[in-house]
């Protein structure tokens, strides 16, 4: 043929473990064309010869029709000399070379798998390890590149002849699956007690009669262990509670489907998108007056974290039993969640009564993820399970590869290479031993798996941060310090592909200043490479430092004196007769380290108000605070703004206005919504007098008080009415578990300006 061509082509992204071999196979065929397709650690590579106007047609169609859960990032092709070969093939992989290939997430169970474990007429009908192309485990099961089942924890499983022949049949939507298996030949459930002996029966029908008799159960899911109990049960929920010492902190909870979620939330197209998606993360829905789930599953909350079944296991679990079950983290406290099945029964005996188990290992332990919707868009809270580990695409590259250590709290790492950023699971708070070793190992794993050897290392500028003393021991690398709420402003630019200068508000709980003293609410000009502070809340003491962060009362009493208020009278103060020794702590300033934190202002407020005087998790007087607000309030408390060139918010004046409405007997819903409209017009208004002084019409919200939707739809719509460009998160949290990315996204620009 006089117009036949041959094409060597490479797809890099995140294309293995996705059917895309498979997908490139069939779509030769069906063009007529020869050649061969297979994986290596860069990618996919091809080779294809034919007609000029199919290979034309079958690289447009490569991208086109990739498959659901491919995302192509890049195609090259350049001309191949020889004779075109007999076929098409797929041949063997390619394991030599520095790896660059992406690793795809775990995919929640796809419709066609769904349809088949409960078609009584199919060979997987009921099997709880159901898989193909389009779904199943991924991240949690690979061990190295590239992603073939012998780098998986599948590789002790031998395929039957059945699933073999689905594996190497074109037609077949299993083909080249790497965890393709059946009830003849894959991973079996298992139901034991305590002590890991089994029990008698079905697995999944004594998992339901238990759950009905009130147990606490411990599940294996994709990533680690779950513990789940009967939604519905108020004493479930609370022996759960008390097993676990999880005081307040919302239980989430799991739904057979979209129909039975709706009957405890209300739920918009987007809420429901975000539902089914791949993903199937936990999302935080507003709760129905009425919904038939437990008081003590999320106490005084108005909003309900609700996830779908995501794996076969799931979806049949919750065919056998008529309600939502709590599905929360299978371990104790702040430790992390449990993934070893001798550890769980160490770590979990105490918990749970029986276990609901597997011979498949996980090989790297991943928590949900918990998403909401805001302006129409995912807003993630913890970025794990479904998410990792897809990269955040940069508009530049990275001249050196870069490790970023993150933050102490709601820690993730993340690695850098190419124009990628790999952002890790979720670790959680590095303050115990096993949360560090899980911090270290998962870092290690990232190096092996994505090939990088990091020559740049950013971390936080406190000093006594895990993840600084990590950083700082490591060898042969350079060390970059990154403050704490520029890499919050960093972390949004990069989220928005964004190099900056913008006007960035950083408002969070804990952040440690280049002066030495704490940060929390702060306003940047900020790009990559550098900041500088042109305002910030007015600080106060924090009287006993770290015990006022869990002891709000105490930041109250700062607050109280800031304004002039400290008079016995008051409620907060009565409940809590210490607070003549507190002042003194912060008039005289020991051990009351000044703050300009946002957060400690909202636990003041909370405490005056009466909503909590201590807490039991992060967070939680602020998300109480916002929780009691009354809808559709237009009050607004004034705050005043000084200074310069550094403006200071004084959030005493905001304190003074909820003090006066509280001893004019103003409800305190009106109260809590009158101060987030304070603070949001403060916000509008010390960036109106930076854009003014700078030129700069950007702003970037960034910390974790922003991931409280009360504020941020008020900053948001007045920054808009003020013709203001509002970037904000989709691809990390706002909290600190996006912070690596904004070191990451420094330590790169750092080095691009020296070239």
């Amino acid at each position: 043929m006089d117009d036949s061509v041959r094409k060597r082509v490479r797809v890099a992204g995140i294309v293995q473990g996705v059917g895309f071999r498979p997908f490139v196979y069939s779509l030769a065929t069906d063009l007529g064309l020869s050649g061969h397709v297979g994986n290596d650690v860069h990618g996919v590579f091809i080779e294809v010869a034919g007609a000029a106007p199919e290979v034309r047609q079958f690289l447009r169609r490569l991208r086109e029709e990739a498959p659901p859960l491919a995302d192509v990032a890049r195609i090259s092709v350049t001309d191949a000399a020889g004779p075109p070969e007999a076929g098409f093939r797929i041949v063997e992989s390619d394991a030599a070379g520095q790896r660059a290939t992406m690793i795809a997430s775990d995919a929640a169970t796809c419709a066609d798998c769904a349809d088949e474990i409960a078609d009584p007429g199919d060979r997987r009908f009921g099997y709880p390890f159901t898989n193909c192309t389009n779904c199943g485990p991924r991240f949690t099961i690979v061990r190295d590149v590239p992603y073939d089942r012998p780098n998986t924890t599948m590789s002790g499983f031998a395929l039957c002849p059945r699933c073999e022949e689905e594996y190497h049949d074109p037609a077949n939507r299993r083909f080249h699956a790497q965890p393709v298996c059946c009830p003849d030949c894959g991973p079996r459930l298992r139901f034991t007690d305590r002590d890991g002996l089994p029990r008698q029966g079905d697995p999944l029908e004594e998992a339901a009669a238990a759950l009905t008799r009130g147990e606490v159960i411990a599940v294996k899911g994709l990533g680690g262990y779950h513990l789940a109990v009967d939604a519905t049960s108020g004493d479930a929920a609370a022996m759960l509670r008390k097993r676990k010492h999880r005081e307040d902190k919302p239980f989430a909870v799991m739904v057979a489907s979209v129909d039975q979620a709706r009957a405890l939330c209300s739920i918009d197209d987007a809420e429901q998108a975000l539902l089914t998606s791949r993903h199937r993360p936990i999302v935080l829905l507003d709760r129905l007056s009425g919904a038939p789930i437990a008081p003590g599953v999320a106490p005084g909350n108005r909003q309900l974290g609700v996830l779908l079944p995501y794996t076969p296991l799931h979806h049949l679990l919750l065919r056998r039993f008529p309600h939502p079950i709590v599905l929360t983290s299978g371990n104790i406290s702040d430790e992390p969640i449990a993934y070893l099945d001798d550890d769980a029964l160490e770590q979990l005996g105490e918990v749970a009564t029986a276990f609901l188990a597997h011979d498949r290992p996980i090989h790297i332990r991943t928590d949900d993820s918990v998403t909401r919707v805001f302006d129409g868009r995912p807003m993630l809270v913890r970025r794990s399970r479904g998410y990792v580990p897809e990269p955040v695409v940069l508009p530049w590259s990275f001249p050196r590869p870069v490790l970023a250590c993150g933050a102490e709290l709601k820690n993730t790492f993340a690695v850098g290479k190419d124009e990628h950023v790999i952002p890790s699971h979720h670790i959680g708070d590095l303050e115990n031993y096993a949360t560090l070793r899980s911090f270290t190992s998962g870092i290690a794993h990232f190096r092996q798996l994505f090939d990088i050897e990091p020559q740049v290392v950013a971390h936080d500028l406190h000093p006594e941060y895990l993840s600084t003393k990590y950083a700082v021991a490591l060898d042969d690398v350079e060390l970059i310090g990154v403050q704490h709420h520029h890499a919050h402003i960093a972390s949004c630019l990069a989220d928005n592909g964004e190099h900056g200068p913008v006007l960035g508000v950083a408002f969070d709980g804990t952040g440690y200043g280049t002066d030495g003293s704490i940060w929390g609410g702060e306003f940047l000009v900020a790009d990559l490479t550098g900041f500088r502070r042109l305002g910030h809340l007015e600080a106060v003491p924090l009287p006993g430092a770290a015990t006022a962060i869990k002891q709000p009362w105490r930041t109250a009493v700062s607050y109280l004196a800031e304004s002039d208020l400290l008079r016995a009278d008051l409620e907060v103060l009565q409940r809590n007769p210490k607070w003549t020794e507190v002042a003194a702590l912060a008039r005289d300033g020991h051990h009351a380290p000044p703050t300009s934190s946002a957060g400690r202002l909202f636990d003041a407020v909370a405490a005056i108000v009466g909503v909590r005087d201590a807490i039991n998790y992060e967070g939680q007087a602020a998300i109480e605070l916002e929780q009691l607000a009354a809808d559709g309030e237009p009050g607004c408390y004034p705050v005043s703004i000084s200074g310069g060139p550094v403006l200071r918010v004084r959030g005493a004046d905001l304190v003074r206005s909820v003090v006066a409405d509280l001893r004019a007997a103003t409800p305190v819903p009106m109260i809590a919504a009158k101060f987030h409209n304070g603070l949001a017009a403060a916000v509008v208004e010390v960036c109106v007098r930076l854009r003014q002084s700078t030129g700069i019409g950007t702003a970037a919200l960034s910390g974790g008080v922003f991931q409280n939707v009360l504020l941020l739809g008020r900053v948001v719509e007045m920054l808009r009415r003020k013709d203001f460009r509002v970037l904000l998160h989709s691809q990390v949290p706002a909290n600190d578990g996006g912070i690596s990315l904004g070191q990451a996204a420094i330590a790169g620009a750092l080095c691009r300006q020296r070239l």
